[in-house]
């Protein structure tokens, strides 16, 4: 199992000492907000310019934003592994995904919990991962919503041929890892339980042992 680490649940007062802690992760997971697609905001890029001068780990970008080109545009400096845009953002999805893609990024769709899978049919052949909320976003340390587990069987009986990545974001702890592992999930996001935890280095190698 793969794990993007979370810096929305960093100390942000001490965040090069919080990414130590996580230097093992896959990736780092950043959740862009605006205020307008979820009822938060979270950063900009100038907080994560200097990133690269303390960790080698690449980052996982989800934009969760009513523009994400306008999002892409503002990130892409930062010559992130992924970009991830939510299906429900636009009606351009084919041609945003293009554009992350012919940036030299791996583009990814995100689903927000109740959102269906049929958006995807069109599409599926072109990502090189898929998102699944597993908690209404706009915030950190919410429970997990069991949903998502049959969703994600769906999803691999509805497009068995996929072979990208299978990511799930939110409410994640040791013990419906397993769960999702067994559903076919193979990047978790994990925030709270991980920046949180007595001990994070075990925390993660547990994690990744789902």
């Amino acid at each position: 199992m793969e794990i993007a680490a979370s810096i929305l649940s960093a100390d942000f007062m001490d965040l090069r000492q919080s990414l130590k802690q996580v230097d093992s992760a896959d990736f780092l997971h950043v959740d862009v907000m605006d205020g307008h697609f979820v009822p938060n905001l979270t950063f900009g890029p100038c907080v994560l310019q200097n990133l690269s001068q303390y960790t080698n780990t690449p980052l996982d970008i989800h934009l969760m934003v009513d523009n994400p080109t306008f999002g892409i545009e503002l990130f892409k400096e930062l010559k992130p592994a992924y970009i991830t845009i939510h299906l429900e953002s636009t009606p351009h999805l084919h041609k945003i995904i293009h554009y992350i893609k012919n940036l030299g990024f791996k583009a990814g769709v995100s689903l927000n919990p109740a959102t269906p899978l049929n958006g995807l049919e069109y599409i599926i052949a072109d990502l090189d991962l898929v998102l699944f909320m597993s908690v209404n976003p706009g915030f950190g340390g919410q429970k997990f919503l069991p949903l998502v587990l049959d969703k994600i069987t769906h999803f691999k009986q509805k497009f068995p041929t996929y072979s990208g990545k299978i990511e799930v974001d939110g409410g994640i702890n040791a013990k419906n890892a397993l769960l999702l592992a067994s559903c076919g999930a193979n990047l978790l996001v994990v925030g709270s339980y991980l920046f949180n935890h007595e001990n994070p280095t075990l925390a993660l190698q547990e994690l990744k042992r789902a």
